[in-house]
């Protein structure tokens, strides 16, 4: 049984670990359109969902920057 943390998440899954996580891509591979600078990096709490980029209700994959 692995016990390595996870550092990537994606829209829609539980947030496990509170802290500050960083926009690390689309879900659909696409680069476009660019989130915008508060879009970049979002605080979350243990127990909430991760979320799209809301400009453009894109789902993406959120990357464990550091706790708070």
């Amino acid at each position: 049984m692995s016990t390595a943390v996870r550092s990537r998440f994606k829209t829609g899954e539980t947030c496990v670990r509170s802290g500050y996580y960083d926009f690390d891509g689309y879900v659909d591979g696409s680069t476009s359109p660019a989130p915008t600078a508060n879009e970049r990096q979002i605080p979350l709490e243990r127990d909430e969902t991760f979320p799209p980029i809301r400009s453009c209700n894109k789902a993406c994959w959120w990357k464990f920057n550091r706790a708070k």
